[in-house]
């Protein structure tokens, strides 16, 4: 699923909201602050994307067939 596909199923819109927002208002340290924010956002995917990872390797490690 490419990244356009993704923002079409987005129920909420709330990454198309995200990345269609007028930065221009924002002073630089608002735009500091949102950086630090959706760098933390980015590291909690990864990490419930490692997770989802492990436990699918777990599953597949405990049904796999000798």
């Amino acid at each position: 699923m490419d990244e356009d596909e993704f923002l079409r199923h987005d129920k909420s819109g709330a990454l198309q909201k995200l990345i269609l927002e007028d930065l221009d208002p924002l002073s630089q340290d608002e735009l500091t602050i949102r950086i630090a924010i959706l760098e933390k956002e980015i590291l909690r995917c990864r990490d419930k994307k490692e997770k989802a990872s492990d436990f699918r390797n777990i599953a597949d490690a405990m049904f796999k067939k000798s």
